[in-house]
């Protein structure tokens, strides 16, 4: 069974004009009845470093949540993030974003990958306390086009920290720049999903269009089961380059799973209503 994130957070979070509260909350309520296993509302975080993402609270408090089997996801990116998120029942999943580019982890939560770590333990402290879970974004997970050093050992000697270090339950190997390619999703896959079979390790690929079966097809093979995606693939990181690689998108993730008989648990028929209210928020 293929496990689906939506990430309407992601794909929003880029654009400049600002979508108002209400049409976010239309459009998140529409992605709840389609039976994702998790959907990314929001993030609190600073409004000056994501003005999109001003309203999460307002968005949390006016989205429709009861009959939905989704646990909701928000991004924090310290402490204070996470005291905020923590509040909201409805709130399951709280992520966070490390990267093991110290160029990028700058750029994307002006941190060193020492604070991070501290960042990271703090968030993971709330969890814990409230009952929530931790989701750890693992950023520049394919590669690197900062000059920093990368490596396929290198990405196992952090996830391996991060796990067994500080408890890591939920990983997401992060394409934050659209770099992956079959081989190197084949590497990590098989190298980190068999050595930590306890952690739910899924993969956040961003992809140009004529990419994404090919990374989609490599995962799988390769014992990936969650996946992160967002409609129409709008998104991508804003910290990382302005010529944004766009995220995985839903609709071809599903296509893909639909032609090889993959089972997955979307209702297709509220997922076209979805795909229908995202023409209200996104550009054709």
């Amino acid at each position: 069974m293929i496990q689906i994130t939506e990430c309407p957070r992601d794909a929003m979070q880029g654009i400049k004009d600002f979508i108002p509260t209400d049409l976010k909350v239309k459009y998140i309520n529409s992605i709840l009845k389609v039976g994702f296993d998790v959907v990314d509302v929001g993030s609190f975080v600073s409004p000056k470093a994501i003005p999109q993402m001003r309203d999460t609270k307002e968005v949390l408090k006016k989205i429709n949540f009861e009959n939905s089997k989704s646990k909701l996801l928000t991004i924090v990116a310290n402490k204070r993030g996470a005291e905020d998120a923590v509040q909201f029942d409805e709130v399951t999943y709280l992520g966070f974003p490390f990267s093991i580019s110290e160029t990028f982890q700058q750029r994307n939560i002006n941190s060193t990958i020492q604070d991070s770590l501290k960042r990271l333990e703090e968030v993971q402290n709330l969890c814990v306390k409230h009952d929530k879970k931790m989701m750890t974004y693992f950023s520049m997970a394919f590669g690197n086009p900062y000059g920093d050093e990368w490596s396929a050992h290198i990405v196992a000697h952090w996830a391996e920290r991060l796990m067994k270090g500080y408890g890591i339950k939920n990983l997401a190997l992060s394409d934050t720049i659209g770099v992956s390619d079959p081989s190197t999703i084949t590497l990590l896959f098989k190298k980190l999903i068999p050595e930590f079979p306890k952690v739910n390790i899924g993969a956040h690929l961003h992809t140009t269009p004529d990419k994404w079966e090919e990374k989609i097809h490599a995962a799988i093979e390769s014992g990936c089961n969650r996946f992160d995606s967002a409609i129409k693939g709008y998104g991508g990181c804003p910290m990382a380059k302005d010529d944004l690689t766009g995220n995985m998108a839903t609709e071809n993730l599903l296509s893909y799973l639909n032609k090889n008989k993959i089972t997955h648990q979307l209702d297709e028929n509220a997922f076209n209503k979805a795909m229908q209210i995202s023409n209200e928020l996104f550009l054709n």
